[in-house]
């Protein structure tokens, strides 16, 4: 798998330092070019996974228009709740408003994943969702995450592989999804790019 990822140079246009983390612990070499694209979910049309693919192609497209014969990834990580699109608080008090929204309550990850090789002109686009399950949450566990500042940039208010951990009583799907970056489905599209290429 890690062969396959590092055929071509990868470039990740974002500075998330989550999905920096997550390519060092499976060996995957990358670039880091960040985008300049605002991230503004609630003005593009689709349901909540074609917003997240829509918004990781931006960015991607973004840094690949400046660059040849690489791979460019853009990811996108959102949180849905019934009908409601959860992403970066914007404060202390909208970060605690997303908490008490997602106590006991199972709710979506949904990380849209974007990768266009500039040498090729090609891009594949997806997106991986998890389910994940809230504990009860009492105001005095809510005010002691937020007193953390650990929610803050974070899809939800919060992050599984932080303090985060303590709040979530189960998840059905793809960790690192929730963390940020779905592993198995990057190995799967890069596999996609390059069938691609060699049927171009």
């Amino acid at each position: 798998m890690v062969e396959t990822l590092n055929i071509k140079k990868l470039i990740l246009a974002s500075a998330s330092p989550r999905r920096k983390e997550l390519l060092d612990q499976v060996g995957i070499e990358y670039e880091v070019i960040p985008s300049s694209v605002e991230e503004h979910i609630e003005d593009i049309d689709g349901t909540p996974a074609e917003k997240a693919e829509k918004l990781a192609y931006f960015k991607a497209k973004d840094v690949a228009s400046k660059l040849n014969d690489c791979l460019v990834l853009g990811a996108d990580t959102i949180v849905v709740i019934g009908n409601d699109i959860l992403g970066k608080p914007i404060d202390l008090d909208d970060a605690k408003r997303m908490l008490i929204k997602l106590s006991g309550k199972e709710h979506k990850v949904i990380t849209g994943v974007a990768l266009i090789d500039t040498g090729k002109n090609a891009v594949v686009m997806s997106h991986e969702t998890t389910s994940v399950k809230f504990r009860d949450l009492t105001n005095r566990m809510i005010d002691s995450y937020i007193a953390s500042q650990e929610p803050m940039g974070k899809a939800g208010a919060y992050a599984i592989q932080g303090f985060g951990a303590l709040l979530v009583e189960g998840i059905n799907g793809c960790y690192s999804n929730v963390v940020g970056l779905p592993l198995t489905k990057l190995s799967k599209m890069v596999e996609s790019v390059e069938n691609l290429n060699t049927q171009n």
